[in-house]
């Protein structure tokens, strides 16, 4: 019996490795330019015969390429190459960071460097209508804030709401649906960070770390973005 599992547990192995140099391989042709979006990908035939392996591999790998967004299905015509953004594409990076080992300090790094190549763009493109908008969210966390039974919950809301006016500004589908994705796995740490601030009685800190972000975008100072951007973290970095 033991055997006969040994046996079904290579077989398994070697079926996911067969699926994913599949899956890799049609990635890695969208990457180079072989397959464009909209493109047509072979038949289930011609994929079998290509990659010499049987129906319900190739099956597989076009349920997993779909479900990341990267193809998707019409009826009677085929499978043909996304050709336009799906925030399904994002997912495996999702989970990946989320399983890593130490990933608390891995996205906080992470958040970092997105937030400061946020700052630099914005503030080369930011309209005054743009900046009135990111003004009146910060305004909104300094209420939620200050409110003598202060919600963490309605904090927490205003604060992803400020960051998100600044990086919706850049108008990038893709960097923003990125932050989005950093913006929810960093909720927890996050939320523990605003009880620590309420607990503590930092309210004036915390505002005033956020005015700080806002000034150095209305004077348009791209020498103190990282210094800003390490200091806005000073809460956040002591919730891991």
């Amino acid at each position: 019996m033991t055997h006969e599992k040994s046996l079904l547990n290579v077989s398994l192995q070697e079926k996911k490795s067969v699926v994913e140099r599949i899956v890799n391989q049609i990635t890695e042709a969208i990457i180079k330019g072989e397959l464009k979006p909209g493109d047509k990908i072979p038949t289930e035939v011609d994929l079998c015969e290509s990659f010499q392996v049987g129906r319900n591999s190739i099956r597989e790998a076009i349920k997993i390429l779909e479900a990341y967004g990267v193809v998707y299905i019409k009826r009677a015509e085929g499978t043909f190459v996304s050709d336009s953004y799906n925030q399904k594409m994002l997912d495996p990076m999702l989970y990946g960071i989320i399983l890593q080992k130490d990933s608390a300090e891995e996205i906080i790094v992470l958040r970092k460097v997105i937030d400061i190549g946020i700052l630099q763009v914005a503030i080369q493109r930011l309209t005054d209508e743009q900046l009135a908008v990111i003004t009146d969210y910060l305004n909104r966390l300094e209420y939620e804030t200050n409110k003598e039974a202060a919600s963490v919950e309605k904090i927490l809301e205003a604060d992803l709401n400020f960051h998100m006016a600044i990086t919706m500004a850049i108008d990038n589908e893709l960097l923003a649906s990125m932050y989005n994705y950093v913006d929810r796995i960093t909720i927890p740490s996050r939320t523990h960070a605003i009880e620590l601030i309420l607990k503590t009685g930092e309210r004036k800190s915390f505002i005033e770390l956020h005015r700080q972000l806002l000034d150095l975008i209305k004077n348009k100072d791209l020498e103190k973005i990282e210094r800003t951007v390490s200091e806005h973290y000073v809460f956040w970095q002591t919730i891991k």
